[in-house]
């Protein structure tokens, strides 16, 4: 049996046994408790996470090009800062202050390339006055400048995306390697921008600017339309030109020549629901005087109730300096026509007269509908279809007696669309906003906004509505549409201005067809609800077969 020694405790030892048994008691009992299930922590979902990734990415990317992705260029005699600006249509904006701005339609991608001209170099200027031969080679000067401007931009550009994106991740996430991938991301995103910038680029943009402000009212920057087709060829030479024409403007304004006809063409004021807006006469007479009309011709609803009260309201068209055709809208009575046929250089149209105004030869018929309220019943498209019916029949007739029909007339497009085949141009109104097409047989439909604003209609929506006109340039020889210009003013209480210059496709720079051919040109289509864009090869299929945004306005319709 063994034997066990004990061992006498010290004082010391027995004290620290005393002081480390609570200690040891608690670490006892703990051991005996079961041990608590490892939980996860939630992790966020990817798509969760992508889609904040994106988020910083585009803040911190648009961060960047807000505070360093700008230059500073000088082009020819002119200081210009040019900057890359996220955008939904792309394009390109050149802001001439205070003349106001010229808009191109030069490329579709996610960013907008903003040219602000700052002003005008003395130095530079004066030493064109001086040495008026170096303007020969301005033009080169100016695309050189452009170009380089271009490249040090989207440098620049490139540098302030990824920094931003880079430094925005890095204090999100506060983690480097989510920083770099931010920064990379930045990097792919504006590639592909410029990538697709590149691949939709259209060099031709600027022959069809959009122009706001005060360059809206100054054509002799734009020329006619003979000289756009002959005088522009490239993009490089047309940015050049324009620059040129604005450094002109800002050094020697008062020695610009004057906006001279061409004399080939002939100039034709297209309006149409006026709907008694006495601001309509103004504007009218000073497009007449601004781009030297020949002819005016109003596609109807010039009143709203067409009562003999109103007549008076047309007493200033004797005034507007051209000779004026009309025909009859649904707000129209006979009793204003008869008004209208004894007024001095007013020429009525209906149930297709044809006459000769200006070197042209037109045919109309007025609308078979007199609905000035809701109190009187709507015939229908029935009715508008047998109107535009015998309109079709007095066009075949003309052509077979040897004098064919250049331009006809009608108030509603469902009338007009009855003439297609029947002549080369038809103009409409009724629908309050502005649209061109090529229909089936190769007849142009031109249907204009309403010059009066809609009247006392202007302000039933959210936003005034437009003024709204045209000058169409047709050819004296063979009488057919070169180029129009859609004018467009902004409405009751509005100060704004835009005139978009449009070239019809067989006038286009390398288009060549054979005397007489119809244009092939096809409508692009638009968004829903949305504007559409114009176009240099083709024509807006804009309010084309729809009762547009007035069809159910209150009391009546258009």
């Amino acid at each position: 049996m063994a034997r066990v020694r004990l061992v006498p405790l010290t004082p010391a030892a027995a004290w620290n046994r005393i002081r480390r048994a609570p200690g040891t008691l608690a670490r006892h009992y703990r051991s005996l408790r079961p041990l608590p299930a490892a939980e996860l922590a939630p992790q966020p979902h990817p798509w969760l996470r992508a889609l904040g990734m994106v988020a910083v990415v585009l803040l911190g990317a648009w961060l960047g090009l807000l505070i360093v992705g700008n230059v500073r260029v000088p082009v020819g005699p002119m200081n210009t800062t040019m900057t890359l600006r996220p955008s939904l249509i792309g394009g390109t904006k050149i802001n001439i202050s205070p003349l106001g701005a010229l808009r191109l339609d030069s490329h579709d991608a996610p960013v907008r390339l903003d040219v602000n001209v700052d002003q005008l170099d003395p130095v530079r200027a004066q030493a064109l006055v001086d040495h008026p031969e170096r303007i020969s080679g301005l033009q080169q000067e100016i695309t050189h400048d452009v170009e380089h401007g271009t490249l040090d931009l989207a440098a620049r550009s490139c540098v302030a995306v990824v920094a931003g994106a880079t430094a925005l991740g890095l204090a999100v996430y506060r983690r480097p390697r989510r920083a770099l991938a931010a920064g990379g991301l930045a990097l792919a995103l504006l590639t592909a921008s410029g990538a697709t910038a590149y691949a939709t680029w259209n060099p031709k943009s600027v022959l069809e600017p959009k122009f706001s402000g005060l360059l809206s009212s100054a054509p002799s920057l734009v020329g006619n339309a003979r000289s756009i087709v002959t005088e522009f060829d490239v993009y490089q030479k047309e940015l050049a030109r324009l620059v040129t024409n604005v450094t002109k403007l800002y050094d020697v304004t008062s020695t610009l020549p004057a906006y001279e006809p061409d004399p080939t063409t002939i100039r034709v004021l297209h309006v149409s629901d006026i709907h008694l807006n006495p601001a309509a006469w103004k504007i009218i007479a000073s497009l007449v005087r601004q781009y030297d009309v020949n002819v005016i011709v109003d596609s109807g609803d010039t009143m709203d109730h067409g009562t003999a009260a109103e007549n008076g309201f047309l007493d200033p068209i004797t005034d507007l300096g051209a000779p004026y055709i009309w025909v009859r809208g649904n707000h129209d009575s006979r009793t204003t026509q008869r008004y209208l046929e004894h007024m001095k250089n007013v020429h009525v149209l209906d149930d297709g007269r044809a006459i000769t105004v200006a070197g042209l030869r037109f045919a109309g018929i007025g609308d078979p509908q007199f609905t000035p309220d809701r109190s009187v019943a709507r015939g229908g498209d029935r009715a508008e279809e047998l109107a535009g019916a015998r309109l079709a029949s007095a066009l075949r007739d003309q052509k077979a007696a040897g004098t064919p029909v250049d331009l006809a007339i009608a108030h509603e497009p469902t009338a007009a669309r009855q003439t297609d085949g029947e002549v080369p141009m038809v103009l409409a109104g009724h629908v309050h906003h502005e649209g061109m097409e090529i229909m089936k047989y190769g007849t142009r439909l031109r249907i204009e906004g309403s010059t009066g604003g809609s009247g006392l209609r202007a302000v039933e929506h959210q936003y005034p509505a437009p003024v709204e006109a045209s000058i169409l340039y047709l050819d004296r020889n063979t009488r057919r549409l070169q180029a129009w210009d859609a004018i467009k003013l902004g409405g009751l209480g509005q100060t704004t201005a835009e005139v978009s210059r449009h070239l019809a496709k067989e006038n286009q720079p390398g288009t060549a067809l054979p005397p007489g051919a119809v244009s092939p040109d096809t409508a692009p289509t638009s968004p829903s609800g949305a504007t559409p864009r114009p176009s240099g090869t083709g024509p807006s299929r804009s309010g084309a077969g729809s009762n547009g945004s007035g069809a159910a306005l209150a009391p009546s319709a258009p």
